[in-house]
């Protein structure tokens, strides 16, 4: 991996997002709902107007409340504005779309790392896989850190036969128990970057970079609060993501991946851990084919256009399902 690539296909660069944030938050919104019209119109004539649509109803599972919805539980998006007091990544990610939309419209938004479904319909970045999530509807939140895709130079063949877990533990009970079965084994290299009196020193470890990372076949992807924020990364390298099955889930549809599919599984308590790395580096080519089939479900999220016509039709049901439209903004 050269110098140029790790500068590049790194994490984003932090200043150009706030900088761009900023542009687009001072920018009159003059002729933004014409240009809605023209933008959800061309929804009629794409090739893949079912694709999208199935996305759109996998983030906005609302059904149709119309007058049953009080208005009192809301706010109106006039009152959506720049603050101190907002957590400014989820500001800027959701007026994104947000202001193409009449501010006279009402909604509910939470930042953060959502683990319950709210009582009222409320666009959040997570929310738990399964069923009764529907008033949990999800946008693409704090994504600057969340969606990030990495270019991987290195051959999983030439990669080192070892997984490796370099995560926060600290609050985090399951990755506690993660590092008390696994630190010190042969095939897990285990270590925190925490720094907490509570955990033995011997765990901590120096943060290192994700292309550091890349130097180990597999790579575990342990749910923190909400979803595991290294999962989007593993997933576009020539490594493998490996972990329990989703509980949570975000614009990534984390509910929707398939086990030793996309990612290796590995039981809930990580009993299994070795077993099952040792069956994908006896059998490379069931490897090979999981980290194919995970670069082609990464490459559905790289079409930016269409990741915006998404996110717009989103908001979009949000309003006629919640009984503020009709059938158009």
């Amino acid at each position: 991996m050269n110098f140029f690539n790790r500068i590049v296909y790194n994490k984003p660069i932090k200043l150009v997002y706030y900088l761009k944030g900023f542009i687009r938050y001072k920018t009159p919104r003059l002729g933004l709902k014409r240009r809605l019209h023209q933008k959800i119109g061309a929804l009629e004539r794409r090739s893949d107007k079912q694709y999208i649509l199935e996305r759109v109803h996998y983030y906005n599972k609302l059904p149709f409340l119309g007058t049953e919805m009080p208005s009192y539980h809301l706010k109106k998006l006039k009152g959506h504005r720049f603050n101190s007091a907002l957590k400014s990544v989820y500001f800027f990610d959701t007026h994104e779309y947000t202001r193409w939309f009449d501010e006279d419209l009402h909604w509910q938004y939470l930042e953060g790392d959502i683990t319950e479904v709210p009582r009222v319909p409320t666009i959040v970045k997570s929310r738990p896989v399964g069923q009764g999530n529907q008033y949990a509807v999800l946008l693409n939140l704090d994504k600057i850190r969340h969606f990030v895709f990495l270019k991987d130079d290195i051959p999983f063949k030439d990669k080192m036969n070892k997984s490796i877990f370099r995560l926060a533990i600290t609050g985090k009970p399951h990755r506690i128990a993660f590092m008390e079965k696994y630190f010190g084994s042969g095939l897990c290299d285990a270590g925190t970057i925490s720094r907490d009196p509570s955990i033995p020193p011997a765990w901590i470890k120096p943060r290192i970079s994700l292309y550091d990372h890349l130097q180990y076949k597999f790579i575990l992807a342990i749910e923190g609060n909400d979803v595991a924020t290294n999962l989007k990364w593993i997933m576009s390298t020539n490594s493998i993501a490996v972990m329990p099955r989703p509980t949570y889930e975000t614009w990534f549809m984390e509910g929707s991946l398939i086990p030793d599919f996309h990612y290796i599984e590995i039981k809930r308590d990580f009993s299994d851990l070795e077993e099952r790395l040792q069956h994908y580096i006896d059998h490379p080519d069931k490897a090979e084919a999981i980290i194919a089939n995970a670069h082609h479900y990464i490459k559905q999220f790289k079409d930016k256009k269409r990741e915006d016509l998404i996110s717009l039709l989103v908001l979009k049901k949000y309003f006629i399902q919640t009984g503020q439209l009709i059938d158009a903004p």
